[in-house]
């Protein structure tokens, strides 16, 4: 004979309710479709925090689909003015002050589709670098004391 679930708060709205006997206790939300839909966005949100592998395999992918899609098949090479238009609309990196077409036509739209994403995974790893060195030195910045701050501001130096 199996126990009865008891009530529980809603890991969302927090409101009591009596989790649905077939689910039992696995159920973590009320059955209001805005906690549920607000409780499966927190987990995606950390199965992407902890593989994001998966996601960035995905993308370079559909790009490198994208851009083989654009180009025909036989590997003519496209006009100019044609493949530099179908290449900006896939590009990710907005600003970049390279010469695409000719890059372009040199190497190939594919492999300077990879190019920008490697180039895109290093300057956002050291971004990330960055920011924990800049973590680091605002605490240690904290930790020192005030007078080794100050320029003596307010305070009486000499006799």
């Amino acid at each position: 004979m199996r126990r009865k679930s008891r009530k529980r708060p809603c890991r969302i709205c927090r409101k009591w309710f009596c989790p649905d006997p077939r689910v039992g206790d696995r159920q973590k939300t009320c059955g209001h479709k805005d906690c549920q839909a607000e409780w499966h966005a927190k987990k995606c949100a950390e199965w992407n925090h902890q593989d994001p592998v998966y996601f960035r395999e995905i993308y370079l992918a559909k790009k490198l689909a994208a851009v083989s899609a654009t180009t025909e098949p036989d590997k003519q090479p496209l006009p100019s003015k044609s493949r530099v238009t179908a290449f900006s609309a896939i590009s990710s990196v907005k600003s970049s002050k390279l010469p695409r077409n000719l890059i372009q036509e040199v190497i190939g739209t594919q492999s300077l589709v990879i190019i920008e994403y490697v180039a895109l995974l290093l300057c956002n790893s050291f971004q990330e670098a960055l920011r924990r060195q800049l973590l680091g030195i605002n605490k240690e910045s904290k930790r020192l004391p005030i007078e080794g701050i100050s320029r003596g501001v307010g305070s009486r130096h000499g006799p």
